[in-house]
């Protein structure tokens, strides 16, 4: 059992894919016998320890390397509740510490190649190569010395491919590359709808409710296999939806593909006419059907596949560095939490979200009218407001038991006061409409820029809950 890190759990370190010589491999089993105990050390690669607080984030079971999941809990981990969330504790350590300003550096994915191999000889080349003993010597009689051994660590977890910071980076000066985001720019209020994909081979279906939805909506989401469970590709819905006059987003969980694969797809979607892009980590493997796909290790997180997909369009780059002609056109979304965790940690990570290259956020449903404020006046002290638009969720419960069987979906938290109005309505399903009238009417004169509909398969209620709460009116000014 580790020592110095609150995960309490072994788990197996990684071994390297390729040959070394034996000084390294000395070395790589050294750091292995000496770091494990105290750290649970996964062997990684590129330790990030001095940045999380002497946690090590390859401790979540999803191998987040840039904060928590939109699921994130201070009682445990969503994914396995027999220990707490690794990333809570990363933030409740590092706000003891006063570090938390270190949360915001965008870390790089693994480097698969030094994966299971030993570092401090990298360490030791990369020190001789900056100047060595003598440099250090200096370093250490300078008042600067901890910002130098900073920038040198910096240096060396940040490789050239990645070049991670802590730093906004907004999208150039550029013409609108989407409808939706042409109307965001304009001030639009606007609407955007879910759509959960089909679980067949036709798309007859999928082309029915976004016809029906034409007329009251903007733009339509397609989930990329929500709750890990496999449909229709989000890239082939997005397609059908194209066809049938709607404009799509496409939905990328960074669960079900490669940093090759992301690469592809965006240059593939781009060359359909696909802009939207939302990025997410996506549900944990667990939360779907048996038998499972790998569970430990997510290629890329959200906010790395943020940083990508901006790289690739602001500065033309493949991952590798290669040139993309012509570059990709998107409009990058990302997915809030305003019910994860404590909301002063899920602030930083909605922050580094915004900093990596978010335009826009779809937020997770919202029950609770009064949080969700306090929620905006902490993104607006951030100033994220004025750097990102907000589309808050919104779904409307069929039923009592649908109430409570949606509190157990990561990052949804109903009051017990509405399940309690559920269970004694002589009509659930009306009385499920009427308090999604009533929470958009709570939240639409914020200042949020559009409401996102996830009607979990009740499609056909979006029109009437456009209609009736007078989001109609209210997108036309």
């Amino acid at each position: 059992m580790p020592g110095l890190t609150p995960g309490r759990r072994w788990q197996p370190a990684y071994y390297a894919f390729h040959n070394d010589t034996l000084p390294k491999k000395a070395l790589a089993t050294l750091e292995r016998l000496t770091k494990s105990p105290f750290f649970g050390c996964r062997m990684c690669g590129n330790c990030l320890l001095q940045e999380t607080a002497f946690i090590c984030p390859m401790e979540c079971p999803k191998g987040l390397r840039n904060g928590p999941c939109g699921g994130s809990t201070p009682e445990h981990c969503y994914v396995d509740e027999t220990r707490p969330c690794i990333w809570y504790k990363i933030y409740e350590r590092s706000e003891k510490l006063g570090t938390t300003e270190k949360l915001l550096e965008v870390l790089p994915p693994l480097d698969w190649e030094k994966v299971g191999t030993e570092q401090w000889w990298d360490l030791a080349c990369m020190w001789k190569k900056k100047g060595g003993l003598k440099k250090t010597l200096k370093a250490l009689a300078s008042r600067d010395r901890m910002a130098i051994f900073d920038q040198f660590m910096k240096e060396y977890r940040q490789p050239d491919w990645w070049q991670g910071d802590d730093q906004p980076h907004p999208a150039p000066a550029h013409e609108p590359v989407s409808k939706l985001e042409e109307k965001l720019v304009s001030g639009t209020f606007v609407i955007t709808a879910e759509v959960a994909p089909p679980i067949g081979a036709s798309g007859d279906d999928l082309i029915k409710k976004v016809t029906m939805l034409k007329e009251y909506v903007d733009a339509v989401n397609f989930t990329d296999n929500p709750s890990a469970t496999p449909r229709m590709s989000s890239l082939a819905s997005c397609t059908l939806c194209l066809q049938a006059g709607v404009e799509p987003v496409l939905q990328i969980a960074a669960r079900d593909t490669n940093r090759m694969g992301v690469q592809a797809t965006v240059l593939g979607a781009n060359a359909l006419g696909i802009r939207n892009m939302l990025c997410l980590s996506g549900d944990h493997p667990h939360l779907g059907p048996a038998p499972h796909g790998r569970m430990d290790i997510w290629d890329l997180d959200s906010i790395q596949l943020i940083w990508l997909l901006r790289r690739m369009r602001d500065e033309g780059k493949f991952l590798d560095q290669r040139d993309i002609k012509p570059a990709p056109q998107i409009f990058i979304g990302a997915a809030s939490s305003p019910n994860a965790s404590r909301p002063t940690f899920q602030i930083i990570r909605e922050t580094k979200k915004t900093n990596a290259g978010a335009q826009f956020f779809q937020t997770n449903l919202i029950y609770d009218v009064d949080k969700f404020k306090d929620y905006m006046e902490m993104l607006d002290k951030a100033g994220i407001l004025s750097r990102a638009y907000i589309l808050a969720g919104v779904a409307p419960i069929r039923s009592a038991k649908a109430a409570m069987m949606m509190n157990k979906v990561p990052g949804v938290k109903i009051p017990q006061a509405i399940i309690d109005r559920m269970e004694k309505s002589a009509d659930a399903k009306e009385e499920g409409v009427q308090i999604a009238l009533e929470i958009i009417e709570g939240i639409k004169n914020l200042p949020i820029n559009g409401i996102h509909f996830m009607a979990v398969g009740w499609e056909s209620i979006v029109p009437r809950l456009v209609t009736e709460s007078g989001l109609q009116e209210k997108r036309s000014k």
